[in-house]
Protein backbone atom coordinates (compact mmCIF):
# COMPACT_ATOMS: atom_id res chain seq x y z
CA UNK A 1 0.00 0.00 0.00
CA UNK A 2 1.48 3.38 -0.92
CA UNK A 3 1.36 6.02 1.51
CA UNK A 4 0.74 9.35 0.56
CA UNK A 5 3.85 11.92 1.31
CA UNK A 6 2.02 14.16 3.54
CA UNK A 7 1.11 11.58 6.19
CA UNK A 8 3.84 12.07 8.09
CA UNK A 9 3.03 15.50 9.23
CA UNK A 10 -0.19 15.13 9.28
CA UNK A 11 -0.15 12.60 11.68
CA UNK A 12 2.62 14.86 13.38
CA UNK A 13 0.26 17.66 13.33
CA UNK A 14 -2.41 15.40 14.43
CA UNK A 15 -0.25 14.01 17.50
CA UNK A 16 0.31 17.91 18.34
CA UNK A 17 -3.03 19.10 18.66
CA UNK A 18 -3.45 16.08 20.03
CA UNK A 19 -1.35 16.66 22.91
CA UNK A 20 -2.40 20.52 23.15
CA UNK A 21 -6.50 19.60 24.11
CA UNK A 22 -4.85 17.03 26.67
CA UNK A 23 -3.00 20.17 28.29
CA UNK A 24 -5.94 22.54 27.54
CA UNK A 25 -8.07 19.50 29.29
CA UNK A 26 -5.84 19.30 32.15
CA UNK A 27 -5.88 23.14 33.11
CA UNK A 28 -9.81 23.40 32.65
CA UNK A 29 -9.92 20.33 35.05
CA UNK A 30 -7.38 21.86 37.53
CA UNK A 31 -9.39 25.26 37.88
CA UNK A 32 -13.17 23.44 38.27
CA UNK A 33 -11.44 21.07 40.61
CA UNK A 34 -13.12 18.01 38.61
CA UNK A 35 -12.56 14.61 39.71
CA UNK A 36 -10.97 12.08 37.64
CA UNK A 37 -12.50 8.68 39.48
CA UNK A 38 -10.45 6.54 38.30
CA UNK A 39 -7.74 7.25 40.49
CA UNK A 40 -9.21 9.60 43.22
CA UNK A 41 -7.49 12.80 42.57
CA UNK A 42 -8.54 15.91 40.52
CA UNK A 43 -5.73 15.24 37.79
CA UNK A 44 -3.42 13.55 39.90
CA UNK A 45 -2.45 16.33 41.38
CA UNK A 46 -5.11 17.60 43.95
CA UNK A 47 -6.69 15.27 46.82
CA UNK A 48 -10.27 13.94 45.64
CA UNK A 49 -13.20 14.55 48.31
CA UNK A 50 -13.00 11.22 50.13
CA UNK A 51 -8.69 11.93 50.41
CA UNK A 52 -9.33 15.41 52.15
CA UNK A 53 -12.19 14.09 53.84
CA UNK A 54 -9.89 11.14 55.31
CA UNK A 55 -7.17 13.69 56.20
CA UNK A 56 -9.30 15.98 58.42
CA UNK A 57 -10.68 12.74 60.42
CA UNK A 58 -7.41 11.96 61.30
CA UNK A 59 -6.48 15.65 62.08
CA UNK A 60 -9.28 15.72 64.09
CA UNK A 61 -8.28 12.22 66.23
CA UNK A 62 -4.93 13.78 66.49
CA UNK A 63 -6.58 17.27 68.07
CA UNK A 64 -9.02 15.22 70.09
CA UNK A 65 -6.16 13.23 71.38
CA UNK A 66 -4.36 16.81 72.57
CA UNK A 67 -6.65 18.32 73.88
CA UNK A 68 -7.98 15.05 76.06
CA UNK A 69 -4.45 15.05 77.32
CA UNK A 70 -4.55 19.00 78.20
CA UNK A 71 -7.67 19.25 79.56
CA UNK A 72 -7.63 15.39 81.53
CA UNK A 73 -4.16 14.34 82.78
CA UNK A 74 -4.42 14.52 86.69
CA UNK A 75 -2.11 17.76 86.68
CA UNK A 76 -2.89 20.49 84.44
CA UNK A 77 0.83 21.28 84.12
CA UNK A 78 3.95 21.38 85.32
CA UNK A 79 4.60 23.82 87.79
CA UNK A 80 7.90 25.55 85.37
CA UNK A 81 4.99 25.95 82.93
CA UNK A 82 2.73 28.19 85.04
CA UNK A 83 6.00 30.23 86.53
CA UNK A 84 6.82 30.89 82.86
CA UNK A 85 3.12 31.81 81.88
CA UNK A 86 3.19 34.61 85.35
CA UNK A 87 6.29 35.88 84.51
CA UNK A 88 5.78 36.21 80.66
CA UNK A 89 2.01 37.69 82.06
CA UNK A 90 4.04 40.02 84.50
CA UNK A 91 6.60 41.13 82.14
CA UNK A 92 3.78 42.69 79.79
CA UNK A 93 1.77 44.11 83.13
CA UNK A 94 5.20 46.06 83.54
CA UNK A 95 4.53 47.39 79.89
CA UNK A 96 1.69 49.14 80.18
CA UNK A 97 -0.62 45.49 79.12
CA UNK A 98 -4.00 44.87 80.65
CA UNK A 99 -3.34 41.17 80.76
CA UNK A 100 -4.39 38.70 83.72
CA UNK A 101 -4.10 35.42 84.85
CA UNK A 102 -7.75 34.90 84.71
CA UNK A 103 -8.12 36.70 81.51
CA UNK A 104 -5.24 34.46 79.66
CA UNK A 105 -7.28 30.91 81.03
CA UNK A 106 -10.28 32.60 79.21
CA UNK A 107 -8.55 33.25 76.18
CA UNK A 108 -7.30 29.89 75.67
CA UNK A 109 -10.22 27.88 76.29
CA UNK A 110 -11.87 30.03 73.68
CA UNK A 111 -8.83 29.22 71.29
CA UNK A 112 -8.69 25.33 72.37
CA UNK A 113 -11.94 24.50 71.04
CA UNK A 114 -11.64 27.00 67.47
CA UNK A 115 -10.19 23.90 65.83
CA UNK A 116 -13.20 21.73 67.14
CA UNK A 117 -15.49 23.97 65.32
CA UNK A 118 -13.22 23.88 62.08
CA UNK A 119 -12.80 20.31 61.87
CA UNK A 120 -16.34 18.90 63.25
CA UNK A 121 -18.01 21.53 61.24
CA UNK A 122 -15.80 20.55 57.91
CA UNK A 123 -17.11 16.93 58.34
CA UNK A 124 -21.07 17.10 59.30
CA UNK A 125 -23.56 18.34 56.83
CA UNK A 126 -25.11 21.14 58.64
CA UNK A 127 -21.71 22.62 60.38
CA UNK A 128 -23.28 24.39 63.07
CA UNK A 129 -23.94 21.18 65.03
CA UNK A 130 -20.64 21.25 65.84
CA UNK A 131 -21.08 23.79 68.04
CA UNK A 132 -23.54 21.50 70.04
CA UNK A 133 -21.43 18.40 70.13
CA UNK A 134 -18.71 21.06 71.06
CA UNK A 135 -20.89 22.12 74.29
CA UNK A 136 -21.69 18.31 74.80
CA UNK A 137 -18.06 17.35 74.46
CA UNK A 138 -16.62 20.70 76.54
CA UNK A 139 -19.88 19.57 79.68
CA UNK A 140 -18.26 15.78 79.62
CA UNK A 141 -14.76 17.03 80.17
CA UNK A 142 -15.71 18.98 82.92
CA UNK A 143 -17.85 16.18 84.64
CA UNK A 144 -14.47 14.08 84.69
CA UNK A 145 -12.68 16.34 85.91
CA UNK A 146 -15.14 16.41 89.33
CA UNK A 147 -13.25 13.13 90.07
CA UNK A 148 -9.99 15.24 89.89
CA UNK A 149 -9.06 16.71 92.87
CA UNK A 150 -6.36 18.84 90.81
CA UNK A 151 -8.76 20.11 88.63
CA UNK A 152 -11.31 22.96 88.82
CA UNK A 153 -14.37 22.21 86.55
CA UNK A 154 -16.67 25.10 85.87
CA UNK A 155 -19.55 26.24 83.98
CA UNK A 156 -17.38 29.15 82.67
CA UNK A 157 -15.02 26.93 80.81
CA UNK A 158 -17.68 25.38 79.25
CA UNK A 159 -19.19 28.49 77.95
CA UNK A 160 -15.72 29.36 76.36
CA UNK A 161 -15.22 25.92 74.80
CA UNK A 162 -18.16 26.36 72.97
CA UNK A 163 -17.89 30.31 71.87
CA UNK A 164 -14.65 28.68 70.55
CA UNK A 165 -16.33 25.85 68.46
CA UNK A 166 -18.81 29.21 67.31
CA UNK A 167 -15.49 31.15 66.08
CA UNK A 168 -14.61 28.02 64.08
CA UNK A 169 -17.45 27.11 62.41
CA UNK A 170 -17.56 30.84 61.54
CA UNK A 171 -14.27 30.92 60.43
CA UNK A 172 -14.88 27.97 58.01
CA UNK A 173 -18.23 29.41 56.69
CA UNK A 174 -16.36 32.67 56.15
CA UNK A 175 -14.00 30.95 54.16
CA UNK A 176 -16.58 28.55 51.99
CA UNK A 177 -18.25 31.91 51.00
CA UNK A 178 -15.03 33.25 49.76
CA UNK A 179 -14.01 30.79 47.74
CA UNK A 180 -17.96 30.35 45.93
CA UNK A 181 -17.59 34.42 45.86
CA UNK A 182 -13.96 33.94 43.71
CA UNK A 183 -14.60 30.99 41.99
CA UNK A 184 -18.41 31.58 41.36
CA UNK A 185 -18.79 27.28 42.56
CA UNK A 186 -18.71 25.83 46.15
CA UNK A 187 -15.27 24.24 46.99
CA UNK A 188 -14.86 21.19 45.47
CA UNK A 189 -15.46 18.87 48.58
CA UNK A 190 -18.89 21.41 49.65
CA UNK A 191 -21.55 19.26 49.21
CA UNK A 192 -24.62 22.27 48.48
CA UNK A 193 -26.76 20.80 51.35
CA UNK A 194 -24.34 21.74 53.77
CA UNK A 195 -22.71 24.94 52.21
CA UNK A 196 -25.29 26.74 54.12
CA UNK A 197 -24.19 25.33 57.56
Amino acid sequence: MSVPLGFPRAVGAAHGHGTRVRRYNCLRHLETGDVDPRHGYRDGVTPSPAARRRAVVAVLAVYLAGVARLTLWPEPAPDDTFDLVRAVLGWLQDRGFPVTYAGTEAVANVVLFVPFGLLVGWLLRRAWWAVALAAATSTAIELVQRTMPSRVPTVQDVVLNTLGAVVGVAVLLLARRGARTRTGRALPEEDPARAGG
